[in-house]
């Protein structure tokens, strides 16, 4: 099979078009009020792994529909003007999220290069997932 774009095109495209902060210029922002930090990892991989502490969780297959305020699944937070800034396990899923949603008007987003394991390499806090009702 020959497709017309692969996965290396498409995440260098990303990041040409993106903000990619390094994960340890990226600490100061866990505690920063105007920023959300936001992880679209699968579920397992959070309840595996932890997160960082106050992430939101935003799965990356519901991404675009959370943010879209015309959807039935729109989420008030993406609306809250902070500044977003996404996170995967290391990069990837994240660079190409964060490219759509600026590409659907979201502003301002980033993502952390190199997303959770450069978070954790920086030594950036790490927290287990937060259960219902918890």
């Amino acid at each position: 099979m020959v497709l017309k774009k692969g996965v290396e095109q498409l995440l260098a495209a990303a990041r040409a078009k993106i903000e990619e902060i390094p994960a340890a210029a990226a600490l100061p922002f866990r505690d920063d009020e105007s920023v959300q930090i936001v992880d679209i990892r699968d579920v397992r991989e959070l309840n595996r792994d932890g997160m960082i502490p106050g992430a939101l969780h935003a799965p990356r297959g519901m991404l675009e529909f959370w943010v879209d305020p015309a959807s039935p699944y729109h989420r008030e937070v993406f609306a809250s003007g902070k500044k977003f800034i996404f996170y995967c396990a290391s990069g990837w899923r994240s660079a190409l999220a964060t490219e759509a949603l600026q590409d659907m008007g979201l502003a301002p987003v980033a993502h952390i290069e190199g997303g959770f394991a450069a978070w954790k390499e920086a030594g950036g806090p790490v927290v287990a997932r937060p259960r219902k009702g918890e």
